[in-house]
C-alpha cells in the first residue's frame, strides 16, 4: 500500500490541450476536517487507508496542498438539460485534479467537487455544500456495494467556510474517482460549436483509452457507440431493478462509460411507485422512475446526433434500436434473480409486471418485499408479506402463480434463500437515513455518516445491531423533498 506522496500521475486528458479544459487551481476551504473516507475507494489508488487520518489527507482534498505532478483542470462541455440544449456548461464547481495510475496499470481520475469558481461557474460560487457531498458519497458507495456501475467517492472534507443556498450552509469538498469523467456533453459541445478537428481528437481519445477493443473492428467508431449503448442499457436495467432514481438525467450527467454519474437529488424507492419523482425541481416528471428508460434512450440519441460527422446516420439508428431489447433482457434477468428464478420461461416478464402492479396499488416497500420473499419457503413467505398488500385477491392470484413457477425450479428451499439473499439487499440508502446522518454532521458529529457508510458497504449481509437500518421509513421519511440545489 502507498502513502499519499507515492501516487503516480499520468494526466492523459489534460494533454489534449486547452480546447478541452482550463487549468484552474482549487480554492481552499477553511478549517478542513475529514468527514468520511472509503477504504475500498482508496484501494483503487493503492492508498493505505491509514493515510486518511493524516493532516495531509484533508489538506490535499480541501485545496491547500497539491501533488507536483497533478494538473488540475476544469473540463468544458455542453448538454441537454431537461430536454433543452445548453451550449456551454463545463465543470462549474469541480476540477479534474489529475489521473492516477495504480500498480495494476489502471487509470483513475481524481475529481474534486466543490473546489471553487472556474470559467464555467456561470455566476455560481463553485462550492458544494456538506449535505450534497455526504449524499453523493453515500449514494455512489452504496450503488457500488449493490453491484451497480457507478463512479466512486473517496472522501468528504468538511469546513467552516459559509455558503448560501436557500439558507447559510457550510462548504465541503468531495473527491470522486472514476476511470473517466467524459460525458455525452463533451461530444455535444464540439459538435454544436462546429469544431470537427477537436471532436476527432476527443473520439480518438475515448476509443484508444476506454474502448481499445473496438479499434480492431471494421468500423471502430460505430463499434464504440454500440458498446456505449450496451453499457447504458445494462446500467438502466440495474437502476430499474433496484429502484434507483437518478433525478437529473441531463445528457451532461451521463458518463461515456455507462456508469452512474453526477449525483444530485437521487433516491431509492421506498413504497413502490412507478411514477415517483425524486427531484423537487422536476415539475413535469421528466426524470421520474418510469421515465428513466425512455430518457436513457433519448440521451443516447443526443449522443448519436453529435457523432453523425463520423458515423453514418442509418448505422447509428440501427445501433440505437438495440437499446430497448438489450435493456429488457438485462432487466428481466435481474428480476428473475431477485425472485429466485434460475431458469427462463416465456411468461416471466408478465409475472414481474403483475407483482409490480399489486405493489403499486398497496404502496408496498420495494426493497423489503424481495428480501422477505427469500427468507422462508415460498408458501410461508407469501403468507408473511400478504398483509402488506391492499388488493389481497390480486396478490393471492399472483402468489399462486409465483409458487407454481418456483415449484418448476430445480434445487431446494435453502438454495433459493441463499440465491435471493445474495441479490436482494437488506440495507438500502433511504433518504431519511441520509438526512439523519446529514443533520448530525452539520453539528460536527460524523459518526452516523461513517456508520451508515459501513452498513451500506455490506447491503446483503445481516449485521448484528443494525436492524434499525433495515426498517421501513417513518411517514415523514417518505416525503423528503430533494432539489438540485447543492
Amino acid at each position: 500500500m502507498k502513502a499519499l506522496d507515492q501516487l503516480t500521475f499520468d494526466n492523459r486528458f489534460a494533454r489534449l490541450g486547452d480546447a478541452f479544459s482550463t487549468q484552474v487551481l482549487p480554492d481552499p476551504i477553511a478549517d478542513p476536517r475529514l468527514v468520511v473516507a472509503s477504504a475500498s475507494a482508496m484501494a483503487l489508488l493503492d492508498l493505505d487507508p491509514a493515510q486518511a487520518e493524516l493532516p495531509l489527507f484533508a489538506e490535499l482534498f480541501s485545496g491547500y496542498q497539491s501533488w507536483q505532478d497533478a494538473d488540475p483542470r476544469a473540463m468544458v462541455y455542453s448538454g441537454h438539460q431537461f430536454g433543452s440544449y445548453n451550449p456551454r456548461l463545463g465543470d462549474g464547481r469541480g476540477l479534474l485534479l489529475g489521473e492516477v495510475v495504480n500498480d495494476a496499470g489502471e487509470h483513475w481520475d481524481l475529481h474534486l467537487k466543490g473546489a471553487g469558481q472556474t470559467p464555467y461557474s456561470r455566476m455560481g460560487d463553485g462550492r458544494a455544500v456538506l449535505r450534497s457531498s455526504i449524499r453523493e458519497f453515500l449514494g455512489s458507495e452504496a450503488l457500488h456495494a449493490l453491484g451497480i456501475p457507478s463512479s466512486r467517492a473517496l472522501c468528504v472534507i468538511g469546513s467552516s467556510t459559509p455558503v448560501w443556498r436557500e439558507t447559510q450552509e457550510s462548504a465541503a469538498m468531495l473527491l470522486r474517482v472514476a476511470p473517466s469523467h467524459i460525458r455525452y456533453g463533451h461530444f455535444e459541445y464540439f459538435y454544436y460549436t462546429r469544431q470537427p478537428e477537436q471532436q476527432q481528437v476527443l473520439i480518438d481519445h475515448v476509443l484508444t483509452q476506454h474502448y481499445p477493443e473496438c479499434r480492431e473492428a471494421e468500423l471502430p467508431y460505430l463499434a464504440m457507440f454500440r458498446s456505449i449503448v450496451e453499457r447504458n442499457a445494462e446500467l438502466t436495467a440495474y437502476w430499474q431493478a433496484y429502484g434507483f432514481c437518478h433525478g437529473v438525467m441531463n445528457s451532461d450527467n451521463m458518463s461515456i462509460l455507462g456508469i452512474t454519474f453526477d449525483f444530485g437529488p437521487f433516491a431509492f424507492l421506498d413504497d413502490f411507485d412507478a411514477n415517483f419523482i425524486c427531484n423537487h425541481s422536476d415539475d413535469r416528471g421528466r426524470y421520474s422512475y418510469s421515465n428513466q428508460v425512455p430518457i436513457a434512450h433519448w440521451n443516447l440519441s443526443a449522443l448519436a446526433q453529435a457523432l453523425t460527422p463520423f458515423i453514418e446516420v442509418e448505422a447509428l439508428k440501427e445501433v440505437l434500436g438495440l437499446f430497448l431489447p438489450l435493456y429488457q433482457a438485462h432487466y428481466l434477468d435481474l428480476m428473475r434473480r431477485r425472485l429466485g428464478l434460475t431458469t427462463a420461461e416465456d411468461d416471466d416478464l408478465a409475472l414481474v409486471e403483475r407483482l409490480l402492479q399489486c405493489m403499486q396499488r398497496g404502496g408496498v416497500d420495494y426493497t423489503l418485499l424481495f428480501r422477505r420473499l427469500g427468507e422462508q419457503p415460498v408458501a410461508e413467505a407469501l403468507q408473511r408479506v400478504r398483509d402488506d398488500f391492499v388488493d389481497l385477491a390480486g396478490f393471492d392470484a399472483w402468489g399462486a402463480e409465483y409458487q407454481a413457477r418456483c415449484e418448476r425450479e430445480p434445487g431446494n428451499a435453502e438454495g433459493r434463500r441463499e440465491r435471493m439473499h445474495a441479490v436482494n439487499p437488506l440495507y438500502i440508502l433511504r433518504n431519511y437515513l441520509a438526512q439523519k446522518a446529514i443533520e448530525a454532521a452539520k453539528k460536527g458529529d460524523y459518526s452516523e455518516v461513517r456508520r451508515l457508510h459501513q452498513v451500506l458497504s455490506k447491503p446483503f449481509e445481516e449485521q448484528p445491531g443494525m436492524q434499525a437500518y433495515a426498517e421501513r421509513p417513518p411517514e415523514w421519511g417518505k416525503h423528503l423533498e430533494i432539489s438540485c440545489s447543492s
